[in-house]
């Protein structure tokens, strides 16, 4: 029989509790009901299907969030399309880079040597100016009144020194009859030769006075720039003042002062010891622009201790005015010239756990990978020592895609076999003009991306999308792609 708080069931000694669907029948309980008079019903089994349903529900949330192992298919893309080089025989620049600045040869602070009112300025603001070329204009009237006065003087003394010199001849013939004593003739003589003393004196008066007025009228000590006037018309002058009237810098030739380490004097005090003339070019702050060439005139005398460098001294004849005064540049300074290197692009040489590397290109247009022993580096190319021949073409652009034994593809053989760069201004034109040309090459084959991919945007910004969206490109434009990184070096990859 049912109790309302427990039931019995017969044959066993077990108390199950009172569950609301023991007495229903199947087709009147939802799938919740049979579920929970199941778990009444088997209580342990129960608990094991729940803790299994838990931990396989776990284990699928761990599954679906855990990364999925990425897969590198960039060795298996089939022949990669790559820009090629050809290693050439030339000359290679030994090269020392430094920071410098703009010295000038004369810097001159002119400044008023007597006291006055000053009433002109003859000079412009960065007028250039010849050395004695008039600049101001002190009161001069009363240093003329002075050098008036000092000649009076001198007149005066002069005209005393006369007399004197009279009486003097007369005492000497009265005193060769012997009418006057010998005392009369001595002073006499000396009076003469006082007067001749007053007479010297108001002549180095007169110079002096005359000197004074000619520093009422302020010229240019050097040839150079005059810069902003530092008093006007009206001011109080006083002869020696700190602030001057301007000042004048010289400016052509200009000299580049710069300096390099310890451990390379030697390097350059045995080129000049053999009498050679070394170039210093001077660059831009950001190393781009070139701005003066000019010769090393002079080595210091001794190396700073503190910072382990020597001061040396380059001249440019600065007559387009390029360098200014105070101004901070990059120099280079070759050193010596090393001719018959084998010499390739940078961009050729791969660094890897053997080494530097690089990928040769193979007849068959597969690259094989060869260790090279790199020598001195010039700009944008670089001697072999070891490793390379005149003549072996070489993979510049695209060698992150490639190991030995790839297959490739070069896009426009004729543009992509380059020789290595040139170095100097000639150089730098060069590749300008092929930068200009890949940039048409660019514009012209991926046209239709830049449009649909890159709208509104110029420039650099323009080559970053293309890159950016590689994979989405016409087979034209990835083609031009690679041919652009060869051509321009590295103006488009981001």
């Amino acid at each position: 029989m049912w109790n309302l708080d427990q039931m019995s069931i017969e044959g066993t000694n077990k108390d199950l509790p009172h569950s609301p669907y023991a007495g229903a029948q199947d087709d009147e309980l939802t799938t919740w009901g049979r579920i929970q008079r199941w778990n009444g019903a088997h209580p342990r089994l129960s608990r094991t299907v729940w803790i299994a349903l838990v931990i396989a529900i776990l284990a699928l949330g761990v599954w679906a969030i855990r990364p999925k192992p990425v897969v590198n298919n960039r060795f298996n893309q089939g022949a990669q399309p790559v820009g090629v080089a050809t290693a050439v025989n030339g000359p290679i620049r030994i090269t020392l880079n430094a920071l410098g600045t703009v010295t000038p040869l004369a810097t001159a602070t002119v400044r008023p040597q007597v006291g006055g009112l000053l009433t002109k300025l003859y000079f412009t603001e960065g007028q250039m100016v010849k050395a004695g070329d008039p600049l101001a204009q002190i009161d001069p009237r009363p240093y003329q009144a002075a050098l008036d006065q000092a000649k009076g003087q001198l007149s005066r003394d002069q005209a005393n020194l006369t007399n004197a010199k009279l009486d003097l001849s007369r005492y000497q013939a009265l005193a060769n009859q012997n009418a006057i004593s010998n005392q009369q003739l001595a002073t006499q003589g000396a009076l003469a030769r006082s007067n001749a003393g007053v007479v010297e004196a108001d002549q180095a008066a007169v110079e002096t006075a005359a000197i004074n007025l000619g520093y009422t009228r302020i010229v240019s000590p050097v040839d150079g720039r005059a810069g902003l006037h530092l008093m006007d018309i009206g001011n109080i002058v006083q002869a020696g003042q700190a602030t001057g009237v301007v000042v004048v810098t010289e400016l052509s030739p200009m000299s580049v002062v710069f300096t390099v380490p310890e451990d390379n004097i030697s390097q350059v005090m045995g080129r000049v010891s053999q009498g050679a003339v070394l170039e210093v070019d001077a660059w831009d702050r950001s190393q781009t622009t070139q701005i003066a060439s000019g010769k090393l005139v002079t080595v210091d005398n001794v190396v700073d201790p503190t910072t382990g460098t020597v001061k040396l001294r380059a001249m440019f004849d600065n007559t387009d005015n390029k360098l200014f005064p105070s101004q901070f540049v990059n120099v280079r300074l070759l050193v010596d010239t090393l001719q018959n290197q084998t010499v390739v692009p940078v961009a050729a040489i791969q660094r890897g756990a053997g080494g530097t590397f690089v990928f040769i290109v193979s007849p068959d247009k597969t690259v094989s990978q060869r260790s090279v022993k790199l020598g001195i580096q010039d700009g944008d190319k670089v001697a072999i020592l070891d490793g390379l021949k005149p003549g072996d073409t070489v993979v510049v652009d695209g060698a992150d895609r490639l190991r030995d034994g790839s297959e490739i593809v070069i896009p426009n053989p004729s543009q992509q076999k380059i020789a290595a760069p040139s170095s100097g201004a000639a150089g730098d034109a060069d590749r300008a003009a092929q930068r200009a040309k890949t940039q048409a090459a660019i514009a012209k084959s991926c046209s239709a991306d830049i449009t649909k991919l890159c709208a509104g945007q110029t420039g650099p910004s323009v080559r970053r999308c293309l890159f950016q969206n590689r994979d989405s490109l016409s087979a034209g434009c990835k083609a031009a792609l690679p041919q652009r990184r060869a051509g321009g070096g590295t103006g488009g990859a981001p």
